[in-house]
């Protein structure tokens, strides 16, 4: 294991320091972008204006043949958009195959001044963080990045989610994690072939009422590996997040996953389609009447000590944290949409 002084460290003569703590940035959707096609491509710059971050896809949905025309449509897209404050990301391929290598290497090398995040598929251990790690650090110093490139891990592996405490701690570049329900189901052999969300037949039944038809609860596939994600992210101060949700004619259902993954801890989820970017943006901001109670909370306890009554309601050092948390969030929101920070009155 590597010494506490040494983890800040930089793993190449030249590279950038590790950043001590994250950046601050509003990501409540992470939104895919096939760069292979022209068509939208060309949307990009539009795009980059309504959502939190711009992900260049490179992984599976990509055909084979159209491997080396994306990673080019990805260097093109990056070097002639302006993001602003839009973060710039990319899903590379798994280090298994034959193209993550030269993904690296001709990205870093072409855009690495604007990416933010590598988005790692498909991880098992720390050890594919330690790899990532170090090339990334090399090349930093090769091309004279000054800012260190982050990565984000995909739980999508039966092993990975074994060993999520070690990843989420694997390197000071660790930006987050998110959950890959669909290569995680294959991975688990899962009887399911959706792309996260629930499922119809996992559920509770009411217990036996004498002839009355017995009521079924449809459950949550997800949660027990959401809540472990989350512990982990929380534990190594990086940030967890749900991944796809695959049908996009059912918004609702859309809605009501994000909104679990939100209410457990997580800060954003993936967008694959446009109608996703509304929902991911409605959901992974907070409430306005939880933000206007939280204030009161705040206000009623500068220093977080004590205890208030509110509305009826008894508020201590605990709730103090929970407001705090829902605040925080608000104003960096707020920062970013106008229309979010008149309602909230930040």
């Amino acid at each position: 294991m590597k010494l506490p002084r040494n983890f800040f460290k930089p793993l190449a003569i030249g590279a950038p320091a590790p950043y001590r703590e994250l950046p601050v940035r509003l990501e409540r959707m992470i939104h895919f972008v096939p760069p292979h096609l022209e068509k939208l491509r060309a949307k990009v710059p539009d795009l980059a204006k309504q959502v939190d971050v711009v992900l260049g896809n490179l992984e599976d949905a990509i055909p084979i043949d159209a491997k080396g025309a994306a990673r080019a449509g990805f260097i093109e897209m990056a070097k002639s958009t302006d993001f602003g404050s839009t973060g710039l990301w990319t899903r590379i391929n798994a280090l298994n195959s034959p193209w993550a290598l030269d993904d690296v290497i001709d990205i870093v090398g072409a855009i690495g001044a604007k990416l933010d995040v590598i988005m790692l598929p498909k991880v098992d251990g720390p050890w594919d963080i330690a790899y990532l790690d170090q090339l990334l650090a090399q090349l930093e110093a090769r091309h004279s990045v000054g800012k260190p490139i982050l990565i984000h891990a995909i739980l999508e592996t039966a092993e990975g989610v074994k060993n999520v405490e070690d990843i989420a701690a694997a390197s000071p570049r660790m930006h987050g994690m998110s959950l890959g329900p669909a290569d995680l189901a294959a991975s688990r052999a899962m009887k399911t072939t959706r792309v996260g969300g629930g499922h119809p037949d996992y559920m509770v039944l009411a217990d036996p009422d004498g002839d009355k038809l017995r009521t079924g609860f449809q459950q949550d596939l997800w949660h027990y590996t959401v809540g472990k994600m989350v512990d982990a992210c929380a534990a190594n101060g990086i940030k967890p997040f749900y991944g796809p949700f695959g049908d996009f004619s059912d918004s609702a259902a859309c809605e009501s996953q994000f909104r679990n993954a939100f209410l457990q801890g997580c800060v954003g989820a993936w967008s694959l389609h446009p109608s996703q970017i509304e929902i991911a943006k409605r959901v992974f901001s907070p409430d306005p009447a939880e933000v206007a109670f939280a204030l009161k909370i705040l206000e009623a306890m500068p220093d977080g000590t004590g205890a208030v009554m509110i509305d009826g309601k008894m508020q201590d050092d605990a709730t103090w944290k929970q407001a705090k948390v829902i605040v925080d969030l608000a104003r960096i929101v707020a920062a970013k949409d106008a229309e979010l920070a008149k309602v909230y009155g930040l």
